[in-house]
């Protein structure tokens, strides 16, 4: 690895006009709380390059290149035309050891010109809880923003329960390219703007589509296939991301921006964990039709672009693309939901025999994460978790017939098995509990969390603790932004 931080900042260079330049805030004793070391040396960083002035924004180093990107949004389905980074800065991009190209990118790093009024601040525990869900949704396999580092500012941050200790998370993304970034330009009625984004968001992530004439139609195919995909990850873990915004969902397919965030304990298709989500907008099962939703918006800032004589002969195929994301998730989703039942091949009941397990759990108040394991290993255990024993019983004799119609042994099954249904999960009072030790000045708890979700398929001796729901006195459950 080199010596030096070897940037490479494209978004600097080829999108000027779509950023202010800005230095991040100087912290006053910035301290280094914990680094994904792992992730540096995916980064091609020497770790010990990394210290806690860079990693808050205080010192940019040699070849950064640090700027606030400008996006607009859909917030729980209200426009906002201006949004961008108010309390973040892209410190820069690397190219990591697969030749692919990452952002660094830093939250919590004071005041920009996109703050609008907000202090550009982070505090520790919206921090540590981004490190911890990111890391969870990598182990689980599903696409993910990760934390590189955790860091402290030495300030004290005001909230709405008072002062909390100041933070920064730095944040690795393939890009933070998002269908904000997109709309903030076509608001603005910038065509040529918006084609630029285009084509250096096809550059970095669809290079197979540069220069062809229908590159802009095929681009919104792209990203559609990568979200239906997404979704089907986070509905098969029984995620629920809490904000879904059109400034939260990325070109890349990756999952950002953990704040209101949880993972079922019961499975409940109606759950909303976020404070500010009082309708329901975000609730875990309207998440599919959110996505489409949310894909609907970038498909109108391509408009322009897919028919430049006529924007409106681009609404039909446009429509037809977006119309395609049932059918793509659906295939997603019942793809990793066969894997969470053992069975390989496609089988035209399938669909039937998930939506009638799902339904028994919802009727039971059944731990999700607990089911699915209890059928990987022992399903005689679900009959205690069932609320209709009988439906549970017929239940299982359709599955073990299923199953048998597949030329699989059952070791080869019990693995497949296994391999998609987690032991651990981020249980919410597990986060809890390590984020109010963190404000103690006590570690030891989220490292022992981290260690569990980062090989969340594979039980460890002694962890048992981790695989629980909550106690009966835990919750109603609620989750904050922490802005």
């Amino acid at each position: 690895m080199s010596a030096t931080i070897r940037f490479d900042n494209s978004y600097a260079r080829d999108l000027e006009g779509f950023y202010a330049e800005w230095p991040g805030a100087v912290a006053p004793e910035p301290r280094l709380l914990r680094l994904n070391r792992g992730l540096a040396a995916e980064l091609e960083i020497d770790a010990d390059l990394l210290d806690a002035e860079i990693l808050t924004g205080s010192r940019a180093p040699e070849g950064a290149h640090t700027l606030a990107m400008a996006y607009a949004g859909h917030q729980f389905g209200g426009f906002s035309p201006q949004l961008g980074d108010g309390r973040a800065i892209l410190l820069g991009e690397v190219i990591d050891r697969k030749g692919a190209r990452r952002d660094i990118h830093l939250k919590g790093s004071g005041r920009t010109p996109f703050s609008r009024g907000g202090d550009g601040k982070a505090v520790l525990g919206p921090v540590l809880r981004e490190y911890l869900i990111g890391e969870a949704m990598q182990g689980l396999g599903i696409p993910t923003t990760r934390a590189l580092a955790a860091c402290t500012t030495g300030e004290a941050v005001l909230r709405q329960d008072g002062p909390e200790p100041g933070a920064v998370l730095a944040r690795v993304a393939a890009s933070h390219l998002r269908v904000g970034t997109f709309q903030f330009f076509a608001a603005r009625g910038d065509v040529g703007r918006v084609g630029q984004l285009l084509d250096y968001a096809i550059a970095r992530h669809d290079p197979d589509l540069a220069g062809q004439p229908d590159r802009a139609l095929a681009f919104l195919g792209r990203v559609i296939a990568r979200q239906a995909d997404l979704i089907a990850g986070w509905m098969s873990v029984g995620f629920v991301h809490g904000v879904m915004n059109t400034d939260n969902m990325t070109i890349s397919g990756e999952t950002i921006d953990y704040g209101p965030c949880a993972f079922l304990d019961a499975h409940d298709p109606a759950a909303v964990f976020s404070s500010i989500d009082r309708q329901g907008r975000y609730a875990y099962g309207n998440q599919p039709g959110i996505a489409q939703w949310n894909l609907a918006r970038l498909a109108e800032t391509l408009l322009a672009l897919i028919a430049p004589d006529d924007p409106e002969q681009a609404v039909g195929p446009a429509t037809e693309a977006l119309e395609r994301f049932g059918a793509l998730y659906q295939e997603a989703w019942l793809g990793r939901m066969r894997a969470k039942l053992g069975l390989e091949r496609e089988d035209a009941g399938d669909d039937a025999l998930i939506a009638d397990f799902l339904n028994l759990l919802t009727q039971g108040e059944a731990d999700f994460t607990l089911s699915f394991r209890a059928l990987t290993e022992e399903p005689a255990r679900l009959e205690s978790m069932a609320g209709d024993k009988a439906a549970l019983r017929d239940w299982l004799a359709r599955w073990q017939a299923r199953s048998e119609r597949e030329a699989v042994s059952p070791e080869a099954r019990a693995e497949r098995m296994r391999r998609a249904n987690p032991v651990y999960i981020p249980r919410n009072h597990k986060v809890e509990e390590a984020l109010a030790a963190a404000g103690r000045g006590d570690l030891a708890p989220f490292d022992q969390l981290l260690t569990r979700i980062s090989a969340p398929f594979d039980r460890a001796a002694g962890a048992e603790a981790y695989e629980l729901p909550a106690p009966s006195g835990f919750g109603p459950y609620v989750t904050f932004c922490g802005t």
